[in-house]
């Protein structure tokens, strides 16, 4: 990558960032402001889990009332000092969502800027359009390592098999289709998948000297990688299949919460079913009536264990002295309601569910502490990271390049963004701008929520007359984007309710 020094002149600096096909990153001093300096191609490191819940980490709960953050009782909470370093060091967003709040589809987005049905993968098991460009394609061809570790679920209904078309990511050794087993072995040279009971007999036969903890051996993988690619440029992404059911959760992370005092959710109880709309009651296999705590104790310790890996990795960054010169970022393709609003899982538009965690660090680049309100979604991570790596940017997509929000200074306004969410079955979109939302259906009345004042969606504001310019400049905006986008709901039979 060409290198621009800060004693070039101002006009050919921006002249040969403008030309170069491989231009140096656009950096922020240290006052937060954004200035060009001496830089090769950054390192990036993509840090993902599945179905993981904002509330179970600590930076994000710093940002919340105590009633809104400790929503499992006052003393449910699990520590996360790894992950939350990458925010304290970097970037924290707090209105980041999935285009579409289940597996499949938010990773398409993810890989290739481009909403879920632009992919073919309007759910989960269905395979990636062949045809589909990724940001991993892009920085190959930049001359980066790309490696990918973990669920890739973006080749149809396989478990644990192996990909066949790995998009652009060059070591694709451990890049395994779906599956949760909670452990695995390696026999003849892949995977063997094996469940919390089957571990149990194994254990009892003393026959588990080569069986793995899915999330430690993926780190080990991944580890491994970093070490022989440090001298080169790399991009790595760990795709952790954890904190997903089943939750189970390996010693000692198995028992570190066994003794709180688990509550349910106070939006289990305080809203009348007959209250709720129907896309947050339908009965299916994540609706739940009942209250299970060892649901919640399982998930704290997966996430436990998940945090103790993310610090092996930023040890290993300090270690060899890279973490000034890596990205990285960690996330999740979705949330879990963990018994909010009576489900557990995914797939509906509330917070719980469609909205991810997500952090970034590049140090001396992004201002540390950084605060992100505006809201984004995963058909923009692509363009931002590629802008972020001064990398060329993928064409004729539906994402917005914003690496200008990530490295401009640390109390830069927001713009006041709407961006839409959707369904894979079409039957509700949302819009989001970062203090409300607004919900439309083909079988239900519009819902509106102030997320400032309620934050956990339990007051439907839509026939307030103090919200009606709030709807007037959101439901446009949203029916707009939908049509532009081509949403299953303009594809299915119906209208979207606009009115009460």
């Amino acid at each position: 990558m060409l290198k621009l020094r800060t004693y070039f002149s101002g006009f050919l600096a921006l002249l040969l960032v403008s030309c170069s096909p491989k231009s140096a990153a656009t950096v922020a001093k240290s006052d937060g402001g954004t200035t060009l300096e001496e830089v090769a191609q950054p390192n990036l490191i993509i840090i993902h889990t599945d179905e993981h819940n904002f509330r179970t980490l600590g930076c994000y709960r710093d940002l919340m009332a105590a009633n809104d953050a400790l929503v499992w009782g006052p003393e449910v909470k699990v520590g996360t000092p790894n992950i939350d370093r990458i925010a304290h060091e970097g970037a924290i967003c707090d209105a980041y969502y999935a285009p579409s709040p289940v597996c499949a589809p938010s990773r398409a987005s993810m890989m290739t800027g481009l909403y879920p049905i632009a992919t073919d993968v309007r759910q989960n098991n269905i395979p990636m359009n062949a045809s589909m460009r990724t940001f991993a394609q892009v920085l190959k061809e930049q001359g980066y390592a790309t490696s990918y570790v973990g669920k890739w679920h973006l080749e149809g209904e396989g478990k644990y098999t192996r990909v066949n078309n790995s998009f652009g990511w060059e070591d694709h050794s451990m890049m395994f289709n779906g599956g949760h087993a909670p452990y695995f072995r390696l026999k003849d040279g892949w995977i063997e998948a094996i469940n919390a009971k089957a571990f149990v007999r194994l254990k009892e036969k003393g026959e588990t000297e080569n069986i793995h903890y899915v999330t430690d051996y993926l780190t080990d993988r991944s580890l491994a990688i970093l070490e022989r690619d440090k001298d080169k440029p790399f991009c790595l992404m760990l795709s952790i299949p954890d904190p997903h059911t089943p939750n189970i959760a390996r010693p000692p992370y198995d028992t570190m919460f066994s003794n709180l005092n688990y509550q349910p959710p106070a939006t289990m109880t305080i809203i009348p079913e007959e209250d709720r709309p129907g896309w947050a009651t339908g009965k299916d296999k994540n609706y739940h009536r009942d209250f299970d705590p060892g649901y919640v104790e399982g998930y704290l310790g997966m996430v436990k264990c998940i945090d103790d890996n993310v610090g092996r990795i930023l040890d290993f960054l300090d270690r060899e002295k890279l973490a000034q010169k890596t990205i990285i970022i960690f996330t999740s393709d979705h949330g879990d309601m963990i018994f909010e609003h009576d489900r557990n899982n995914k797939g509906v538009p509330y917070e719980a569910s469609a909205r991810v965690p997500f952090l970034i660090r590049f140090p001396g680049h992004i201002p540390a502490g950084k605060q992100i309100g505006t809201p984004y979604t995963m058909v923009d991570f692509a363009p931002t990271v590629l802008g972020l790596l001064g990398a060329p940017a993928l064409t004729n997509i539906h994402g917005t390049d914003a690496s200008a929000t990530f490295l401009s200074p640390k109390k830069a306004p927001s713009p006041g963004r709407i961006t839409y969410i959707g369904t894979t079955g079409g039957n509700w979109v949302a819009a989001v701008d970062g203090h409300h939302k607004l919900i439309l259906s083909k079988n239900d009345p519009p819902y509106l929520f102030d997320l400032e004042l309620d934050p956990q969606e339990i007051i439907n504001r839509y026939e307030d007359p103090a919200y009606a310019a709030v709807i007037k400049r959101l439901q446009p905006e949203l029916l707009r984007q939908v049509r532009l986008y081509k949403d299953p709901s303009t594809l299915s039979k119906g209208e979207l309710i606009t009115s009460h």
